[in-house]
């Protein structure tokens, strides 16, 4: 939970990765960020992991001036009953609270979710994951996905051997997620499936890292396919299947989150293969004073493929192309079309030199344009 955390330790600890990257030290964190702009190796994004109890006003003030444009939260379940029942310490409520104040700000939502928690069941975890993108108080940008897991010197293993609780196997979890990924909207990105922790560290429940894989693999027995980002992107499609990529064209997929309106604008070919996406939101109650009442924002902007180095020419990588420029100019469009005043950008420090090409100035922690 890194907001928990002193707040000059995280400011340090900010501040160093910002001067790794950079190659020299700055005495402030506002001169590491000056100088990753101009850097050869920029922060193009940064995430911070935390709980949706940390995640309040204060907390996201601090993160967005530290540079974050992604926020993960411990949601873990959207269930009070086994929320409370493994003394998690934070509420369903707390999870829409967050989740509107980190979307409002401009921020990226990733939601860590964990089947077979103690207390839960099969109808639970479905019913769980079914609100998320059923009640728009939700509806994340991402997940990862991690099956609880049995460790050594943890609570849960003491129920676990005197015979409480028992994980989900590895054909359970399977099925399950399997399940899941079948209904995900194209608007979300699956992070991961699994967490990356060593077989023999691991007592009871899903030993396989490559859980994903064998998710996919059942999913094709079962004539069932994932229409995640993740799943969808070019690189994955191009390496995986040997996808031959169609004509790129402009799909707009519009949803209602938070009380405010989400857009989702994606390049991809006629069989859904993703070269690029937009997110643009008009949001509701934005606390930031940087974003007005009539203002937009885009949360993300991502082109995908192999990242091609400043300075050099793509060749076979989507890179550099253009898809980014049509992604923000319709993203531009759809706004003043809207009646916005100005359209802001939260972007990764080591990006903020591309918008200004773009005619936008830093605003605060945002990259703005009047429209």
């Amino acid at each position: 939970t890194f907001t928990a955390r002193p707040f000059d330790y995280q400011r340090w600890f900010v501040r160093r990765c910002l001067d790794a990257m950079n190659g020299q030290d700055a005495t402030t964190l506002a001169g590491a960020q000056q100088r990753n702009m101009q850097a050869g190796h920029r922060c193009i994004g940064m995430t911070m992991e935390t709980r949706p109890d940390w995640a309040r006003l204060q907390h996201v003030d601090r993160i967005l001036d530290m540079g974050a444009t992604r926020v993960e939260l411990g949601a873990q379940i959207l269930d009070d009953r086994v929320l409370h029942a493994m003394r998690r310490g934070h509420t369903v409520q707390d999870v829409r609270d967050a989740t509107r104040i980190c979307r409002d700000a401009g921020l990226k939502i990733c939601y860590h979710l964990m089947p077979g928690l103690p207390g839960s069941t099969r109808r639970r975890d479905d019913a769980s994951f079914a609100t998320l993108f059923d009640d728009p108080a939700f509806r994340p940008d991402m997940l990862k996905i991690y099956p609880t897991l049995v460790v050594p010197s943890s609570e849960l293993h003491e129920q676990w051997r005197q015979g409480d609780y028992q994980p989900l196997s590895t054909r359970m979890a399977t099925e399950r997620i399997a399940a899941w990924k079948a209904t995900v909207p194209p608007w979300v990105r699956i992070q991961r499936v699994q967490r990356d922790v060593p077989a023999q560290l691991i007592d009871a429940g899903v030993r396989k890292s490559n859980l994903r894989q064998l998710v996919h693999t059942y999913m094709g027995r079962q004539g069932q396919r994932c229409r995640c980002i993740r799943c969808r992107e070019v690189g994955h499609r191009q390496y995986k299947d040997q996808a031959t990529i169609g004509d790129i064209s402009l799909v707009e997929r519009r949803y209602r989150a938070n009380d405010g309106r989400e857009h989702f604008l994606s390049m991809e070919d006629e069989n859904g293969v993703l070269v690029g996406y937009c997110r643009l939101r008009f949001p509701a109650r934005p606390h930031r004073p940087e974003i007005g009442e009539r203002d937009a924002l885009i949360r993300e902007l991502k082109v995908s493929g192999p990242l091609v180095p400043l300075g050099q020419e793509p060749d076979s990588a989507w890179q550099h192309r253009g898809y980014g420029r049509r992604l923000l100019e319709t993203a531009e469009q759809l706004a003043a079309d809207d009646g916005r005043d100005m359209l802001l950008v939260l972007s990764g420090i080591g990006v903020r030199p591309y918008y200004k090409t773009m005619g936008y100035q830093q605003r605060g922690v945002y990259m703005a344009k009047p429209l």
